[in-house]
């Protein structure tokens, strides 16, 4: 059975003005905004009543978000089921993840205890790992990267380019991120300028 939060809590006139605005620019757009464009669409000319009203949506159970980070912000509705899919992940180059929650995986509540994320592949780079374009990939978050056998399916985060699913190795100070299919090179980078999120639990094929 899905998983129901408590009601969120009601909103006041300028709340719901900039909530019905996200939700309608998410379902658009399929990202979150920044914080520039909900200033002009909410007509403010100062971030702060915008970063006010977001604390409050989260305050209230209406969203999720990271306070400095707009596109770290999700949609939360008042009713949160199953696993989070938080967006899609590259298997060829890099793109952008983590926009926002736009489905849920409905699985059983003691995956949920384990902070299972999910991400839809991109690409065709991880096809002889049985992992191919379209497919949903189950991640658990990795708390200590230097704990990861060698060789895992990550999705990691390259700052400045995005996150990418790889098999991961570590060689002293750096890291490889090698592909699945030799089409792909490896991805070669200090180990301090990658960031592991998660490491691959299943791989969820919808046909």
């Amino acid at each position: 059975m899905p998983l129901a939060a408590s009601s969120p809590e009601l909103l006041t006139s300028a709340q719901q003005e900039l909530y019905d605005w996200l939700a309608d620019y998410i379902s658009s757009h399929h990202h979150s905004p920044s914080i520039r464009q909900m200033m002009q669409a909410m007509g403010l000319r100062s971030p702060a009543p915008v970063q006010s009203r977001l604390r409050h949506l989260q305050q209230k159970g209406w969203i999720t978000w990271q306070e400095g980070q707009a596109r770290t912000l999700q949609l939360l509705g008042g009713l949160v089921s199953g696993i989070p899919v938080l967006g899609a992940v590259a298997a060829g180059g890099l793109v952008e993840t983590f926009d926002d929650v736009q489905e849920r995986l409905d699985l059983a509540p003691v995956l949920e205890t384990r902070g299972l994320f999910a991400l839809t592949v991109n690409g065709d780079s991880m096809v002889d790992a049985y992992i191919a374009d379209g497919d949903v990939v189950l991640m658990e978050p990795v708390p200590e990267p230097s704990r990861l056998r060698d060789g895992t399916v990550v999705s990691a985060l390259v700052p400045g380019s995005g996150t990418t699913l790889k098999h991961f190795h570590r060689n002293g100070a750096s890291v490889r991120l090698e592909a699945a299919n030799t089409a792909y090179e490896p991805i070669e980078l200090p180990a301090d300028q990658v960031q592991v999120q998660g490491k691959l639990v299943a791989v969820w094929r919808q046909v």
